[in-house]
């Protein structure tokens, strides 16, 4: 006999609210459903038994601790951190998300207990963040370098950062240094060459005719009558003057005579290659 196949997770979401407000009871501040999933906000005394009554609780049983992500809110005071445990029920095909407000200075309990996978993340949580989670055995960074100041993912980090690392040819090794700028940051114009710059650009100000910025917008095609009329006042009307190359050919004195087969009275007899014999075809005849 084949199991039901798992109803669709947006169906499970008032239910699954309804029984993780019974199981979790006073720990659990507030639970709504947002973008199609749920959102359970968590004291952090409550962290670990909510998640515990989330886990073996019948009709739960979020089975499986995906991750753990970390979010900066700067305008909340103290407590600007907040803590995301994405939590998955295998046998609900149904997830949900568990929220906890943590400061710097007040460390998060750690769930290593529940899933030993938690240690790399919140390490993780720990170098990106700087929240501190009490009962991880092995709590140092895990992406950064060794000795690296700051906490990356803060929204007061720069973006420069603080130190820069090179390898130094004279001393053979890594070596890290204060950041500096080589220049000044540049303002880069990303405005549409179809609109038109508002500048000369490098090298047409060395014109003889440097023409003012276009305006905005594309080039108007000019008109048939436009382009007859500029056509007709650049032209020379005087006829061009004879060349004066010696081996330039004269013109023929009538349109009779173009293509006559008759020779030129200047022209002189050409000389005969001895070592061309003439052939059957070819490019020598």
């Amino acid at each position: 006999m084949r199991a039901p196949a798992p109803a669709y997770a947006y169906s499970l979401n008032d239910e699954t609210i309804a029984a993780a407000q019974a199981a979790i009871g006073s720990g659990l501040t507030d639970a709504f459903a947002r973008a199609g999933e749920v959102q359970l906000h968590v004291t952090r005394e409550a962290l670990v038994p909510a998640l515990i009554a989330l886990r073996d609780t019948p009709g739960l049983e979020y089975q499986q601790l995906m991750e753990i992500a970390g979010v900066d809110y700067p305008d909340r005071g103290v407590e600007r951190f907040e803590i995301v445990y994405c939590m998955l029920s295998l046998t609900r095909n149904h997830r949900l998300h568990v929220h906890v407000r943590a400061s710097e200075d007040t460390p998060v309990p750690s769930v290593t207990g529940l899933w030993p996978v938690a240690g790399w993340l919140e390490r993780e949580v720990y170098d990106m963040y700087g929240v501190l989670f009490a009962g991880n055995q092995d709590l140092r960074r895990i992406l950064t370098d060794y000795g690296f100041r700051g906490h990356p993912f803060r929204k007061d980090f720069p973006l420069s950062g603080f130190v820069e690392m090179r390898y130094s040819e004279e001393q053979k090794r890594v070596v890290y240094e204060p950041v500096k700028l080589a220049q000044d940051f540049r303002s880069f114009d990303f405005m549409s060459p179809w609109e038109g710059a508002e500048y000369v650009l490098p090298g047409d100000e060395k014109a003889k005719d440097a023409a003012l910025p276009q305006a905005k917008g594309a080039q108007t095609p000019a008109t048939a009558t436009q382009v007859q009329n500029a056509g007709a006042a650049k032209t020379d009307t005087n006829a061009p003057a004879g060349s004066s190359e010696p081996y330039a050919k004269k013109d023929a004195p009538s349109t009779a005579e173009t293509g006559a087969g008759r020779s030129n009275p200047d022209s002189k007899p050409e000389p005969r290659d001895p070592d061309v014999v003439p052939g059957k075809g070819g490019q020598n005849q």
